[in-house]
């Protein structure tokens, strides 16, 4: 299951998210969204955890909880409406 996290520090690592859901269960994946500009964190990331029943209980532990100063939001992954990428409009030369 595909998990987002928001209102994330712009301290908070990966290491730091790896091991807040660690301690639910299995983690696949950790990947904080940077910003292409300044390379900071844009606040929010996602952790990807192979076993629902795992992902489901990391959900409820930590959403609301605090990590590295702040309180964080926890729920599972929604996808893209039109499953593409990054906005914009389509250019037509």
């Amino acid at each position: 299951m595909n998990i987002y996290i928001g209102s994330l520090s712009t301290s908070t690592t990966s290491d730091d998210l790896r091991k807040a859901f660690e301690a639910y269960g299995q983690v696949e994946d950790v990947k904080i969204i940077m910003d292409r500009y300044t390379g900071e964190s844009r606040g929010f990331a996602f952790v990807e955890m192979p076993i629902k029943a795992e992902a489901v209980a990391a959900i409820d532990g930590l959403n609301g909880s605090e990590l590295t100063g702040r309180t964080i939001v926890v729920n599972e992954a929604r996808p893209r409406p039109d499953g593409r990428g990054r906005g914009g409009q389509k250019r037509s030369w």
